[in-house]
Formats: C-alpha cells, sequence, structure tokens
C-alpha cells in the first residue's frame, strides 16, 4: 500500500447478504440522486459514529428494508480503493429476519439466483461475492486410504446423492499411478452431479487429470507469484503469514487448520473457536474451517466467520 493511500479516510460500510432458504439472495438497485445510481448491489450502508458492524448492519436493514435483524453471521471483510478514499465492506450473512424487504428509498429489489443473476450493472465488489457464494459449504476431503477405493467410492456417490458438491482428491499414501487413476475416477462420478474436483497439491495432475482446480499447500504458497488463473485454485493454511500469502495470490478460498482435535494428531490441541476467529476477522476471502468437524458444527463455524466446514472423516 502506498504512503498516500495509507492517510486516506477509511469508510466503513455494512453490508447484508440476505439469504432465503432456496439459496436466492436480495439485490438492491442505487436509487437516483446516489452515486452509481442505477447500479445494483447488496443492500448497506455506512455506519454512524460508535457503532459497531453488527449495529450498522441493523439499523441499515430497518432504514434501508424495513427488516429487523434476528441472525447475522460475519462473512468477508473486502476493501475498494477510491481516488480520495478507502471503503471497507463488511459482509454479514443473514439467515434470519422478521418482515418483508421492501425499498423505503424507492429503490428496486430482487431475489437472484448467485449463479445466474438477472439484475445488471453490478457494483464490481458484489460481483466478487457473488463468486464466493456460489461456493459450498461443505469441502468434503477423500478418505480412500481408511476404505479402500472400491468402498470409498461407494460412500462419495452417497454423499453426491446428498447433496455434496466440493470435493478434494488428497490421498498422500498413494503411487502416482494409483493416484491418477483414482482421482480420474472420483472426478467422472462427481461431474455427473455437477460437483467440482480440486486436486491437492499438484498443479500438474490436476490438469493431468482434468480437474476443477488444484489446492495448494502452506508450503507452497511462499514461492508463487501468480495462482493458475484458469483454475478453481484453493489453499491450506495454518497462520496469519499463510493466510496473509493466500490472500496476496488472491486463490479462490482457503482451509484454516486445525481448529479442533483430530483423530489423527491425537494429544495436538487445535487453535479453537476464537483463535480462528480472530485470524479470519477483517480477511478478504471465503474461510473453511478444517480439524475436528462434524456437520453439527456449521453453524459454529460461520458464527465464528467461516464461509463452511471441511471434513475428511464424518462426511463419509
Amino acid at each position: 500500500m502506498s504512503i498516500v493511500s495509507k492517510h486516506r479516510p477509511v469508510v466503513d460500510v455494512a453490508v447484508a447478504v440476505i439469504q432465503r432458504a432456496d439459496g436466492r439472495v436480495l439485490l438492491a438497485e442505487r436509487p437516483h440522486g446516489k452515486v452509481s445510481a442505477g447500479y445494483w448491489e447488496f443492500p448497506g450502508g455506512k455506519f454512524n459514529a460508535g457503532e459497531n458492524p453488527e449495529q450498522a448492519l441493523a439499523r441499515e436493514l430497518q432504514e434501508e428494508l424495513d427488516i429487523k435483524l434476528d441472525r447475522a453471521h460475519p462473512w468477508l471483510t473486502y476493501e475498494h480503493e477510491y481516488p480520495d478514499k478507502r471503503v471497507r465492506l463488511h459482509f454479514f450473512r443473514v439467515t434470519a429476519w422478521h418482515g418483508t424487504p421492501r425499498g423505503r428509498e424507492g429503490q428496486r429489489i430482487s431475489w437472484e439466483d448467485p449463479e445466474i443473476p438477472e439484475v445488471a450493472p453490478l457494483l464490481p465488489a458484489n460481483a466478487l461475492m457473488l463468486r464466493a457464494l456460489r461456493l459450498p459449504r461443505l469441502y468434503a476431503i477423500t478418505n480412500a486410504q481408511k476404505y479402500g477405493v472400491v468402498g470409498f467410492l461407494e460412500r462419495l456417490e452417497r454423499a453426491l446423492e446428498r447433496g455434496v458438491r466440493l470435493i478434494l482428491v488428497r490421498e498422500r499414501k498413494f503411487a502416482p499411478g494409483q493416484l491418477t487413476q483414482f482421482a480420474r475416477r472420483v472426478i467422472a462420478m462427481a461431474h455427473r452431479y455437477d460437483a467440482k474436483v480440486l486436486v491437492y497439491g499438484d498443479e500438474t495432475l490436476a490438469r493431468q487429470v482434468v480437474s476443477d482446480g488444484v489446492h495448494l499447500t502452506a508450503s507452497q504458497l511462499p514461492g508463487l507469484i501468480e495462482r493458475p488463473r484458469d483454475l478453481l485454485c484453493a489453499a491450506s493454511c495454518h497462520n496469519a503469514t499463510e493466510l496473509a500469502w493466500a490472500s496476496a495470490l488472491s486463490v479462490d478460498f482457503v482451509v484454516l487448520s486445525p481448529v479442533l482435535p483430530t483423530k489423527s494428531h491425537p494429544g495436538e490441541p487445535g487453535i479453537g473457536w476464537d483463535k480462528f476467529a480472530e485470524l479470519v476477522r477483517g480477511y478478504p476471502l471465503p474461510v473453511y474451517a478444517l480439524g475436528g468437524m462434524r456437520l453439527e458444527l456449521l453453524d459454529t463455524a460461520m458464527r465464528h466467520g467461516a464461509h463452511g466446514i471441511a471434513m475428511q472423516s464424518e462426511i463419509w
């Protein structure tokens, strides 16, 4: 960041990602008379003096949409540079509210599918958030080492039938040829369900098996100048330094671990939910919590700023 930009005033803005049970999210058109009038965005507005992000969010929803906030989870924080200021956007995922949203300032509103929003044009930061919203809340890591290839593929199909849509092929003990064959079988099955598959730590293999993306190891991050642009790209992180490296590469999402103790590393404590929340506070990328995760911990993870959870054991 330049010396000039450090001294630009920072404007904090609370932004609501209001999502219905059917997955559609609420977008609002900026009304006439405001900057960027006619553009569509997630609803929200500037903090008032003395407000924290949650207070600003609740007030803006009441003023703009005539709804009362019941529950919201912190999600991503995105900064945008303007010639005279920096805007810091605090995005929240709003999962419960009272009332029926309406445009109290005369603005149009629309419930949109994050996959294919029909309203346009979108403000740039909001387009980025829509892309992040397309990521599922569950990230499933393969475990053929435990179940055997045939047994695992049976479990994989059942998980796909239940709705799993994001999978990581990670089998550290497989020989190269065995891993290639296994990855191809996982990808073929997953693609029948429109699920996406990433390959762990090997971009060459990811391309060879025509996967959807590559998952970078933490040790790979400092040696990279840029991420693969034509693949979905994730990264493993364990601390603030690695999170910063992943952010600098603009990967699509990260996995932060270990949050809780795991069976694979008995006696080793996880970082815990408080430390997890501290590390992801103000972070611009979606973060999955990994380590000791169970399906019933998804809401806990989201309350602490996670996009979702990653699992290798219970998911199967």
